[in-house]
């Protein structure tokens, strides 16, 4: 698979790279990374040919956007997709920047879940100016879901399907921007959303991937009905899928439980049987069904961005995937790339 393959987005006019590049390590998740390194980082992934970019204010609160938006500075504008997310307001602080939401060396600002009409456009407004430019074309609304918000999901769920979406409907249609989704890690929030309101994508991160195939059971095919896009997010499941087996494993933004492990190293043995690394069939799995348009990982330096375009690019046999289902390890339902 060539990583300058475009697909649409829904019915829209937006068309995505088969890869793109995740911004949430250019706001420092977990580990700093020099300003230089992820100036570096996305224009190697331009040069590449990845012309898909995803960031959000919360990412560095603030830090992500300011980054990105510099190096895309030199960059020809119609030579990639931007997209950012509403949702979150980023408000002064007068003590040092916060650390306990992973984000170290950030910016010196409360994240507050707003997703009210007028916020919706503030926090756009804000992202723009971060970013340098005067459009993004996918704006996605952030963090929706019961995992998310516990006792408030209801109530802040409306808020954001009125208010927040109708700000988000405005700005598609005086096109500030060019399509509108959800950003989320949740399958469920995403069904939800699909039965009230018209969506162009959802970006999900983690939940349709080699890991796991939950999308599939109600998700998935709902996206296929309303000709809704999947984004897929965290195409390595925090981490689990591409590191090595020595060392501490991540997985759902902490560590690996042993479970998780386990099976993550038969889906390695597979692997290893057909000669492809591990990251390459997982990079790849999620672009076999015809609802998804992109996978993005995140990278900090340009290095990782060459092994994943690398990865997308190396032959993976349908035969290797085949297996992993004969095995019990992919969904019985999942496409795999050959006639059934």
């Amino acid at each position: 698979m060539q990583v300058h393959t475009r697909r649409r987005l829904g019915t829209s006019d937006v068309r995505v790279t088969a890869l793109g590049l995740g911004g949430a390590a250019l706001g420092n998740l977990y580990e700093e990374v020099a300003e230089e390194t992820s100036l570096h980082t996305v224009r190697r992934a331009a040069s590449l040919g990845i012309g898909y970019f995803d960031t959000a204010p919360y990412y560095g609160y603030g830090l992500s956007e300011r980054r990105l938006g510099r190096a895309i500075a030199s960059l020809d504008r119609s030579s990639f997709v931007l997209s950012t997310k509403v949702g979150r307001r980023l408000v002064p602080r007068a003590v040092r920047a916060r650390d306990d939401q992973g984000f170290v060396a950030a910016g010196r600002f409360d994240p507050v879940f707003d997703y009210t009409y007028d916020g919706v456009l503030r926090s756009f407004e804000s992202s723009l100016e971060r970013l340098g430019v005067d459009r993004v074309d996918i704006l996605l609304m952030h963090d929706l879901g019961a995992l998310t918000h516990e006792d408030r999901h209801r109530e802040i769920f409306e808020v954001a399907m009125t208010g927040g979406y109708r700000a988000m409907r405005e700005l598609r249609d005086a096109v500030a921007v060019g399509a509108i989704g959800l950003g989320v890690n949740e399958c469920a929030v995403c069904v939800e959303a699909l039965e009230r309101v018209e969506l162009d994508c959802l970006l999900l991160a983690g939940r349709y991937t080699l890991l796991e195939q939950g999308a599939l059971d109600r998700l998935l095919p709902s996206c296929e009905a309303s000709r809704t896009s999947l984004i897929v997010g965290g195409p390595f499941n925090s981490g689990v899928l591409v590191e090595p087996r020595s060392g501490r494993r991540h997985y759902d933004y902490g560590a690996a439980p042993g479970s998780v492990l386990a099976r993550v190293d038969r889906i390695r043995e597979v692997c290893d049987a057909h000669r492809v690394p591990l990251p390459a069939a997982a990079l790849q799995f999620p672009l076999v069904h015809p609802a998804v348009a992109c996978v993005i990982p995140g990278a900090r330096r340009p290095d990782e961005v060459e092994d994943a375009v690398r990865w997308l690019e190396l032959e993976v046999p349908a035969a290797l995937y085949r297996d992993l289902r004969d095995a019990g390890l992919l969904h019985p339902g999942a496409p795999i790339g050959e006639p059934e």
